[in-house]
């Protein structure tokens, strides 16, 4: 198993491959946005059908506004409560957003990692980068090294050095096109605690 340094990857990404890298949640499997015409060869790896969007991590809550569009004060409000963290804002997609990264509904997932090895590789790479949990479709995401599929991973540029939170919980995915947040998928962060803080 190949591994990569911050440099290393971010030359990966930029040529438009595909890189394994440490998040505060899981591994995860990853392109650069703009270096990547889609996200398909995400799926390619993963042997899961195309389709479905991928959320991306970004350097921090500016993002909501350059690749959302009429996002809600609350939601502002969760990203600054909860980010960085393991949380996943899905809002309306800006134009800035390609089409080929929306979901059918027009939305994009975006999450803030709390981890250093990977907003340092965003940061290094300049773009958001689109990412998916570095497991073959219907396995467990990866939380530490050994767990990894090598198969998967050597059909990528490699694997980012760094360490995973140590919950191994995906992050919380929440829909927040409507007035309410609505939970698309549990995680560590509980319903109560993002209704709270949107009504504040």
């Amino acid at each position: 198993m190949r591994f990569l340094n911050v440099e290393e990857a971010a030359a990966a990404l930029a040529a438009g491959e595909a890189v394994v890298m440490p998040t505060d949640t899981v591994y995860g499997l990853g392109v650069a946005v703009n270096a990547a015409a889609s996200p398909r060869e995400l799926f390619a790896l993963k042997g899961r059908p195309a389709g479905k969007a991928v959320a991306w991590l970004v350097e921090g809550p500016a993002a909501l506004d350059r690749y959302g569009d009429g996002v809600h004060p609350w939601v502002h409000r969760l990203a600054r409560r909860f980010w960085p963290g393991g949380l996943t804002l899905v809002v309306r997609a800006s134009e800035a957003v390609p089409p080929a990264f929306r979901s059918p509904e027009g939305t994009i997932g975006l999450r803030m990692p709390a981890a250093p090895e990977a907003l340092a590789l965003i940061g290094a790479v300049g773009s958001p980068l689109a990412v998916t949990s570095a497991n073959p479709s219907g396995a467990p995401a990866p939380s530490v090294p050994d767990l990894l599929d090598a198969a998967l991973v050597a059909r990528t540029a490699g694997v980012l050095e760094g360490a995973c939170g140590t919950d191994g919980v995906a992050s919380t995915v929440v829909d927040c096109t409507a007035a309410e947040p609505v939970v698309l998928r549990p995680g560590l962060l509980t319903a109560r605690d993002l209704k709270e803080c949107s009504h504040e």
